[in-house]
């Protein structure tokens, strides 16, 4: 000790100060232990040192001294220097502290000590330091006279301000009277007793643990050398360890800081075995013994705990493993069964440590972890090592870079994704289909210490998006930062949120593996300079021969990749020129010459050429044979000197002896000249020196200029905290999140600053933030100061247009172009510069200026030495004129861009980098460019834009040939750029042509391939005017080119715009293709504005956004085009008195009304006299919500009133509307007498119930089927008014079914003499009148405006990004729809419709998101926690449950009707506030709020496999949804939409939107039901007909619409005769009319055609039957047909659902392939449908369990009339086995199962019945003829579940079983048939009902009685029981037989539509 301390005294520095500490005050086990001094401490003689310094500073020492007697000798400084260390955080020893004074005092002049003698003490004892200078001389006087007194606190230390001695006896260790005040030397005895304290107080401090003594001690911090123990003149804390030293050369000075000796583990702290680990980290770590030192501390908190945590460690302690075993933990959160419940069981030598490792099963599409590495090298190796070790669990690591992009499928299969963090940025930053990030379990920051960096401002905004997410979500998103060792990691803690007594670990350099010593070098010379680049050659040159003459190997460190051979020569010419060559030699290694070997195979001469000397060179450049070889040859030692880059140091692990850095200086392209090498690459760099198990410590240098040897100590030494570096990007970062949608507000800008890193380091050191103390002081959550960044950062946004700043609110509303800028991380500086130069009119030349001055490329620098070589690439490679002079930046920029897209060679290294630069950046900034332009809508400049994207892509320019993008031989390449042949024509050529052309037969084929590899769409379009000034365009999109994976990747985007004549964007989306649609037919459909005067014509293009010359132009001409004159008529509403429920004269209606009202409303005063009183016809449009119904009701009482015995019809377009009219008037309406009866695909109601009824409400498709019958069904004759609700339909699918309807009952009516009154009712519609004209209507036409609400409504448009995908859009909406909620409806009911049931689930989501950051979470619940509990409890589905619990209610089709009336009750009666559904709520639910919102205009279309636009008539509907009368004064309805719609919906929703006729495109079935039924007989009488439609009225107004160019009576009367003529084709060709001659035109109806029109089905159908039916078919086959039904062409598919279905063929029991259609055709699904449905099997997902039911519904009726049409066929077993399907399908069994299965408590895929069991058991006669104990036995064989057996045996004892008596007659020449059915038992129901449970509707008991002879099918009946209950009469079914059958055999068969197998037959002679 007394050595160390001569060795302080005498060590003085002039720049640096040293506080060195005795290696017992480092509180560091060393090489000893308390064991060694037994005896010599004795516990018992301790003594209380603190009574000691009392008695001190009680004693009468120092009152000898008053102010003006001070002595300042040895003992005053003694003194001060304690009283100083007592009340500071200083750990220096008063000794040395005194000494550190003594010489500071001695060696510097009062100047100098001003600011040495600050940096000594700190700032907090001022006085001491003023009394220091102030009496230097004396002081120095004093110290030198010579005295020899000691003081007695020389041996006390001070840690961390307080006194940890060790007690000792009271007793004091300084011997002190009354009379004897003076301190003495100690005695022997009591210097022991001080000794045994000190090592008693030292033994007991626990190892390592100490903190910085001015804060708290935290439980896992280990360090022994307290960096930065003082404060400097800048704040900052610095000091260095023991033994440092420093020597000064003529070259250079070097600071060497020595290594740190190891800690032993200490007891307590053992290293954790893997074998007592559990299965997953035993599996994981195979190889490792123990964890070491570093991972066995953190292990119990890293894998035991979801903790936040940072890990300081030195580079090499392992971080890489603890990150490891953060990732095992989340992995194991989701494993099953868990990991953590089977460690091993040590205690018992026997137990099974063995766990199958596949017994675990991973749940991999449940979690993320993101790994966030700094650079792309080190991201490589992140992802070799993790995803080898996790292989074993299937875990798939990939890497996302800007190198390594991801396809959405394939980020979804990956479990880990290692990113950077500029990547990982970008990837948060979009707003919308947040499904990767919100499966984000675990994120993992490496080299968090980047905070400081240019870098650190991105890891900042990660790190509070990601703490905002967590709370925002109240998910769990651990964050874990890995650091190299850092001075304030307590700041850098709590900025992740990380508690500090829990996930808080530092450890300092002792641990790590192999010790580093350190040696700073600063050589003289001007950095750059060539003085200072000798002096590092020769310095690095002297410290080699050094390292090679100790025996070390040598990494040396360079930093560019020239520079490495470059340094190889330099070294290996000074080792000639020094004689110190055999140093080198590698010749007499032992592997030499295996590596001389190896080495003839490297493609590198300089290589090969170096080796033998013993140097070797490594760089990104090299090739990775080349680079393998290096990495192997240095491990082996041949190699003895690497010089290599930094990406050795991060991509690689390759130790080395001994490192040297070359040099600080690295150039930075992006700042366009030289900068310090990082901190990150220096501590990188130094943790590849030293090899485990090889050296005792590792050697690293760091050679730099003199000027900066002081900077690097301190960094690398921590000397300086890290501070942040987020101010410099706010502006950009803040633009980010008010993209996202996360920043909305001043507010929430404020409060999303406190998660930043820089808010920790402002309130920590508000000096370097330009804050006052004082300011803190007064805002000590610096509230002020964070308004004001934001405020200032959002002016600065509105000023660039990024952001609309509404200074009176705070609001922030972000624009497209902040988006863009978000998107493509462009600075708010480039914004405005673009907002500056971007010129519609642009050519190629201000495109490339423009991109020249954006800010990326701000700090770019044009030097003198680069002035020629830029000259010449201007001359050679740039094509177009640079704007500016090579000596200017934006020249430099500009030349360098088009010399890389030129593919030019570059000489000049600082050039090579400076396009790598450009070229980088200009891919990303041109891409924002085109989108900013795409937006302004301007098209020629978007197009010159786009093609530049694609000229630095594929470095290729626009004029030259499309095939230079693919890999072509160079003389194949030159020819066709001589003769520059169009793509169009080498499409047109085959093989042997190209083959001609390029002068190379041979490369014919392959230019064939190449040229159809090309993309290239073929466009057709169609216009149809909707109004003067409105275009609705669709367009056909064929894809024109073959697929290659390799080539095309899997999916191709393309931008489709449409531009005028001026190049003026009138519309624009992106078209994306996939691989699996490249064959199919894709739509577009979308509304363009029309100008006057009309331009001649419109232009289309689609242009590749990746391939140069990829794209089609069409021309939209408008030659013929016919605008049409809308009238639109208006009604006003007039000021009349309002008419009192009593004008109805009728007491028994008038008291239906007065329950709800006493007077009508304005509107239906108005059309009351009308209604009421008068037979006309009446057109009522009028908004929702206005009272329609009633006014319906008027003309009901009409009806009645005038035609007692008639029947009412109501037609409502949706079975919703139907079920809810049906509940309301069966409540109201009967009262008065009258029956209502529904008539729907799920109702149908037997013909007496109908008869019975006075008022029929039903769909268009029901009516249209029943009322085609009109002969035989009386009932529709006896129909005196047809109400048809929402007519404005008429456009819709439905229209043509409404137009027949209506066409068919005027014919009906002029038929029977009985007047049809007919009412239409409707929204508002711009074309009113011709709807009346068609409906007949003269004076009861009522069109009012959206203004004659009841209930006034405000209404809101809010546009949003355009040209996003429906996710990302659709989650961008949910803020603000919160937001909207706060302050339009903040107390009252709100209706939030969606798309589809998934965004009900994701709004819910992301709503109760919202509501966890308020202040009352349940703003929403109005109900008490009882009445919650006990309503949930009720709840079956889980996200609706959990929505519930915070006031949000779900609706939708996918829940189970409970559920939905539950959430129905809840909303109306105001339990709940909020309520998302889908729809079909406005239309099938009456559910009022105040406010509605409809979040998106779009919906996915199935057949189109594409998102379109939702009909006005729907957003009208949900609209009419806002405002509740007698609630709300008035309602709020808010829309968001696309931008781009915004104006389309403005104009529509307030005026309406023209209805067009739709009838054309399926008048083929219209026709064919009107053919069947003989309304129609000839081509004429189809015309005719067709002049009662509405398409006869439109097409004469619209002709355009419809495809017409000529509008004169014979133009129209040609349009007519083709569609007929077209139809008629349709139906001959499917087999359903025949088609007389010409000369008479008549068309007859087949007997196909009537059964098609009797079960309702399409004549395609019919087409697809005859197509695929054979005689005989088998099961599948007629599965097949079944599915193949036009009916099933609209079934939904969803977006991967091809998925779904590709699992789901493989668990059943028939394959897709015979479907020549992909899995995601809706057949294919109802195929797969079917048969899970039989198979009892449990569907995937609950939307399926919706489609079931839809497919099962048709099933039935399509299998009908396959039955009939087989029979009608002739063909008797295909009829049998549709039968046996049909049996199948209702009891939900297969055909071949014992259908005794489909009966109560027995499941056919329980296997219960055996195989072998006897066909005969278990027919269904000798089942029901067992006895009541023989039923009881048979279900306990069959194990019939217990509770049901009861029900078993009362079902199957009611299975139909008949018995079969025939008779034959003659009669009029025919032998009469005759068969008998009579039941042998009851029926289960009265009605007849059967037990088909597992079918969707009620089914009741039906026969087919089929008569056959020699196998041939002579007819089939249908039988169905007795109405009346009459079960034992018979059923009676005859046949007429012709004579020409007498005297054979006719078998009759009577088979069960329902039950399987369940038949009786009987064979019979005829006579």
């Amino acid at each position: 000790m007394a050595d160390l301390n001569e060795f302080v005294r005498e060590f003085k520095l002039l720049d640096y100060s040293f506080a060195v500490k005795s290696h017992e005050d480092l509180g560091i086990d060393r090489d000893w232990n308390s064991i060694d001094y037994d005896g010599f401490l004795s516990y018992s003689d301790d003594s209380d040192l603190d009574s000691d310094e009392q008695d001190y500073h009680d004693s009468d020492f120092t009152s000898e001294f008053d102010a003006n007697d001070i002595r300042y000798n040895r003992e005053w400084l003694f003194e001060q220097c304690l009283t100083h260390l007592q009340s500071t955080s200083n750990v220096m020893e008063v000794d040395d502290l005194v000494d550190t004074l003594h010489s500071t005092l001695a060696g510097n002049d009062v100047d100098q000590l001003q600011f040495k003698l600050p940096d000594i003490l700190g700032y907090d004892d001022l006085d001491f330091v003023t009394a220091l200078i102030a009496h230097r001389d004396q002081i120095l006087a004093g110290l030198n006279d010579g005295e020899l007194q000691v003081n007695p606190y020389s041996q006390v230390r001070i840690r961390n301000g307080r006194k940890k001695m060790a007690d000792v006896e009271s007793s004091s260790v300084l011997t002190s009277s009354s009379t004897q005040n003076t301190p003495r030397l100690l005695t022997k005895v009591e210097r022991q007793k001080r000794l045994d304290a000190a090592m008693r107080a030292r033994n007991e401090t626990p190892t390592g643990q100490i903190l910085d003594r001015a804060a708290e001690q935290y439980p896992h911090v280990y360090r022994s050398h307290d960096a930065g123990n003082t404060l400097n003149a800048f704040g900052s804390k610095y000091s260095l360890p023991v033994g440092t030293t420093r020597v000064t050369e003529d070259l250079y000075e070097e600071i060497t800081v020595p290594y740190p000796k190891h800690r032993p583990v200490k007891f307590g702290n053992k290293l954790v075995e893997i074998s007592s680990l559990d299965i997953l980290c035993r599996e994981t770590f195979i190889g490792y013994k123990t964890l070491n030192r570093v991972q066995s501390l953190v292990y119990p908190v890293a894998y035991g705990t979801n903790h936040n945590m940072l890990i300081c460690a030195p580079t090499g302690a392992g971080k890489t493993d603890v990150a490891m075993l953060t990732i095992l933990h989340s992995i194991a959160m989701h494993t099953t069964p868990s990991p953590f419940q089977h460690l091993p069981n040590t205690t018992d030598p026997n137990a099974d440590t063995n766990t199958d490792p596949t017994k675990f099963h991973v749940a991999l599409d449940d979690f993320k972890i993101v790994y966030v590495a700094p650079l792309k090298a080190l991201a490589t190796e992140i992802v070799d090592k993790l995803g080898k070790r996790l292989s074993w669990l299937g875990i798939q690591v990939r890497e996302l870079t800007g190198d390594m992009q991801l396809t959405r499928q394939e980020i979804m299969k990956t479990q880990i994704i290692v990113t950077t963090p500029e990547k990982w940025d970008v990837v948060t930053r979009k707003s919308g289909d947040n499904e990767l990030v919100d499966k984000v379990k675990l994120l993992i920051i490496d080299e968090v210490h980047m905070l400081h960096d240019d870098r650190g401002a991105v890891i900042e905004s990660l790190v509070a998006r990601t703490l905002r997410q967590v709370e925002s979500t109240q998910s769990m998103i651990r964050i874990i930062g890995l650091s190299a060792t850092l001075p304030n990691y307590v700041d850098v803690a709590d900025f992740l949120k990380v508690d500090r007594n829990e996930g808080l670990f530092y450890f300092d350099a002792s641990f790590r593996p192999v010790p580093l010593e350190q040696h700073f070098i600063g050589v003289r010379g001007k950095a750059g300079s060539k003085q200072s680049n000798e002096n590092l050659d020769k310095v690095t040159y002297k410290k080699v021969v050094e390292m090679l003459q100790e025996g070390h190997q040598i990494m040396v460190f360079v930093h560019s990749r020239k520079d490495t051979l470059k340094t190889v020569k330099s070294l290996r010419e000074l080792a000639m020129t020094e004689g110190d060559m055999d140093l080198f030699d590698a010749t007499f290694h032992p592997q030499f010459r295996a590596a001389q070997h190896d080495m003839q195979r490297s493609k590198s001469k300089e290589i090969r050429d170096i080796v033998k000397d013993g140097f070797g060179i490594h760089h990104a450049g090299m090739l990775r044979a080349d680079r393998n070889l290096t990495e192997r040859l240095f491990t082996q030692g041949v190699i003895k000197v690497l010089c290599c880059t930094a990406t050795l140091a991060w991509g690689v692990n390759l130790p080395a002896a001994a490192v040297i850095i070359r040099g600080t200086q690295i150039y930075d392209a992006k700042k366009g000249g030289f900068t310090d090498l990082g901190i990150s690459d220096v501590i990188q760099i130094f943790g590849r020196a030293g090899r485990p198990q090889f050296e005792k410590f590792g050697i690293a240098f760091l050679c730099t200029t003199a000027d900066k040897l002081a900077h690097y100590i301190s960094t690398v030494t921590q000397q300086l905290p890290i501070e942040s570096r987020f101010e410099e990007r706010m502006v950009d970062n803040l633009n980010a999140e008010i993209a996202l949608g996360t920043v909305t507000d001043i507010d929430e800008g404020v409060q999303w600053l406190g998660y930043t890193y820089l808010y920790v380091r402002m309130r920590k050191n508000p000096i370097t933030y330009g804050i006052a103390w004082k300011q803190l002081e007064d805002d000590v959550l610096l509230g002020h100061r964070r308004r004001e960044l934001i405020v200032n950062a959002a002016r600065r946004l509105h000023l660039v247009q990024m952001i609309i700043f509404d200074e009176r609110t705070g609001s922030f509303t972000p624009k497209d172009v902040g988006r863009i800028a978000s998107e493509f991380y462009l600075l708010n500086a480039s914004i405005e510069n673009f907002n500056t130069m971007m010129r519609p009119e642009a050519n190629e030349t201000d495109v490339l200026a423009m991109l020249s001055n954006s800010f990326e490329f701000d700090g770019m620098k044009s030097r003198e030495e680069e002035s020629t070589e830029l000259t010449n690439l201007r001359d050679k490679f740039s094509p177009c004129e640079v704007a500016g002079t090579t000596d200017t930046s934006r020249g430099k920029i500009n030349i360098l861009l088009q010399s890389y897209i030129s593919r030019a060679s570059v000489q000049e290294f600082s050039l090579i980098s400076d396009m790598a630069y450009v070229a980088q950046n200009s891919a990303r900034i041109s891409r924002a460019m085109f989108l900013i332009a795409l937006n302004r809508r301007w098209g020629k400049l978007a197009g010159i834009i786009l093609s530049l994207c694609k000229a630095i892509d594929k470095r290729i320019w626009p004029f030259e040939h499309e095939l230079a993008q693919f890999d072509l031989p160079r003389p194949i390449m030159d020819r066709l750029n001589s003769i520059d042949p169009p793509m169009d024509e080498l499409r047109e050529m085959d093989s042997k042509e190209l083959g001609e052309l390029v002068h190379n037969r041979g490369f014919g084929s392959n230019l064939a391939r190449t040229v159809r590899y090309l993309p290239s769409l073929i466009i057709e379009h169609e216009v149809f005017p909707i109004l003067k000034s409105i275009l609705r365009v669709h367009l056909t999109i064929i894809p024109n080119f073959s697929w290659s994976d390799k080539i095309h990747g899997s999916a191709e985007s393309f931008w489709i715009w449409v531009e005028d004549p001026d190049a003026i964007i009138l519309h624009s989306s992106k078209f994306l293709l996939t691989r699996k649609h490249l064959n199919d037919v894709h739509e577009m459909e979308f509304f363009v504005p029309l100008d006057d005067p009309l331009p001649s014509q419109l232009y289309v293009r689609a242009v590749s956004t990746s391939w140069a010359g990829a794209g089609t132009t069409i021309a939209m001409s408008f030659q013929h085009l016919i605008r049409p004159e809308n009238e639109n008529v208006q009604t006003e509403l007039l000021n009349l008195r309002p008419l009192p429920v009593t004008a109805l004269h009728n007491p028994v209606v008038e008291s239906i009304y007065e329950q709800k009202f006493h007077y009508f409303n304005p509107m239906q005063t108005m059309v009351f006299h009308c209604l009421y009183h008068t037979p006309t016809n009446v057109l009522l449009g009028s908004p929702t919500g206005s009272g329609k119904t009633v006014a319906a009701e008027l003309a009901i009482w009409w009806a009645f009133k005038t035609y007692p015995k008639s029947k009412v019809v109501y037609i409502a377009p949706m079975k919703a509307l139907v079920r809810e009219r049906v509940d309301d008037w069966s409540r109201r309406l009967e009262v008065s007498g009258r029956r209502v009866v529904e008539m729907t695909g799920d109702t149908s109601p037997d013909s007496k119930v109908i008869q019975m009824s006075d008022i029929i409400i039903t769909t268009p498709e029901k009516f249209d089927g029943i009322s085609r019958n009109w002969k035989t069904r009386k009932f529709v004759q006896q129909v005196s008014l047809i109400i048809m609700d929402e007519i404005h339909l008429l456009a819709g699918d439905r229209g043509p079914i409404l137009e027949m309807i209506v066409s068919r009952m005027k014919f009906v009516s002029t038929q029977t003499n009985q007047p049809v009154r007919l009412v239409g009712m409707s929204t508002a519609v711009a074309n009113a009148g011709d709807m009346a004209g068609w409906l007949g209507v003269k004076q009861g036409l009522f069109n009012f405006p959206q203004s004659i609400r009841p209930v006034p409504l405000e209404m809101y448009i809010d546009g949003f990004q355009d040209n996003t995908g429906f996710c990302p859009l659709m989650k961008s909406m949910n803020k603000p729809a919160f937001s909207a909620i706060k302050s339009h409806s903040p107390s009252k009911p709100v209706l939030i419709f969606v798309a589809s049931r998934r965004q009900t689930r994701l709004t819910a989501s992301d709503l109760i998101n919202f509501c966890g950051m308020e202040e009352n979470p349940k703003r929403f619940v109005h109900m008490d926690d009882d009445e919650l509990s006990m309503v949930l409890s009720k709840i079956k589905d889980e996200p609706l449950k959990l929505s519930l619990q915070f006031g949000i209610g779900q609706h939708h089709a996918g829940l189970v009707d409970q559920d939905r009336r539950i959430v129905q009750e809840l909303f109306e009666s105001s339990k709940i506030q909020v309520l998302i559904a889908t729809s079909t709520l406005a239309w099938g639910v009456n559910l009022p709020a105040h406010l509605v919102i409809i979040k998106g205009t779009q919906f996915f279309d199935a057949k189109i496999e594409a998102y379109r636009d939702m009909d006005l008539t729907d957003i009208l509907q949900m609209m009419g949804r806002a405002g509740r009368p007698s609630f709300d004064k008035s309602g709020v309805a808010i829309i968001f939409t696309q931008e781009s719609k915004k104006q389309f919906y403005k104009r529509f929703l307030h005026s309406g939107f023209p209805v067009e006729s739709s009838l054309h495109k399926s008048l083929d079935d219209h026709l064919g039901a009107e053919i069947a039924s003989g309304a129609i007989k000839s081509k004429q009488q189809a015309l005719d007909f067709l002049t009662c439609t509405y398409l006869f009225r439109r097409v004469h107004k619209n002709p355009s619409y419809y495809g017409l160019e000529e509008t004169d009576d014979e133009g129209l009367n040609a349009y007519f005769i083709d569609i007929v003529d077209k139809a008629l084709a349709e139906l001959n060709v499917s087999g359903c009319i025949h088609v007389g001659v010409e000369a008479d035109s008549t068309v007859a109806p087949t007997r196909l055609l009537e059964i098609a029109s009797f079960y309702y089905i399409s004549h395609k159908t019919v087409r697809n039957l005859l197509r695929k039916i054979r005689p005989s078919p088998r099961f599948d086959e007629c599965l097949e047909i079944l599915c193949g039904a036009a009916e099933y062409d609209l079934l939904p598919v969803r977006h991967n659902e091809d998925l779904v279905n590709a699992e789901l063929s493989k668990r059943l029991r028939f394959s897709t392939d015979r479907f020549d259609s992909p899995l995601w055709d809706p057949h294919v699904k109802a195929f797969l449908l079917i048969q899970a449905h039989m198979s009892r099997m449990e569907l995937p997902i609950t939307d399926y369990m919706q489609d079931m039911v839809s497919v099962l519904d048709q099933s039935v009726r399509i299998l009908q009339a396959c039955i009939d049409m087989a029979a009608e066929l002739g063909y008797l077993d295909a009829t049998k086995m549709f039968v046996k399907v049909m049996q199948a399908v209702k009891m939900g069994i297969w055909y071949d199962d014992e259908p005794v299965t489909g009966l109560p408590g027995l499941d056919p895929t329980s296997g219960r019945i055996s195989e072998t069991a006897d066909a005969e058991e278990y027919k269904w006669p000798k089942l029901i003829a067992l006895s009541t104990n023989g039923l009881s036995s048979l279900a306990k064989s069959l194990h019939v579940n217990r509770g049901q057996t009861s029900e078993f045996i009362r079902v199957l004892r009611k299975i139909p079983v008949l018995n079969l008596d025939l008779e034959q007659t003659k009669s009029d020449g025919t032998i009469m048939l005759t068969v008998k059915l009579t039941r042998t038992q009851p029926p289960l129901h009265n009605d007849y009902r059967c037990y088909t449970p597992k079918y969707p509707k009620v089914q009741f008991e039906g026969w087919f009685v089929i008569f056959s002879c020699d196998n041939d099918l002579l007819s089939m009946k249908r039988a169905r029981p007795r109405s009346d209950g009459q079960w034992k009469i018979p059923i009676v079914v005859s046949m007429p037989v012709a004579l020409s059958y007498a005297g054979r055999q006719i078998t009759v068969l009577v088979v069960s539509d329902v039950y399987l197998r369940n038949m009786t037959s009987a064979v019979v002679n005829l006579d």
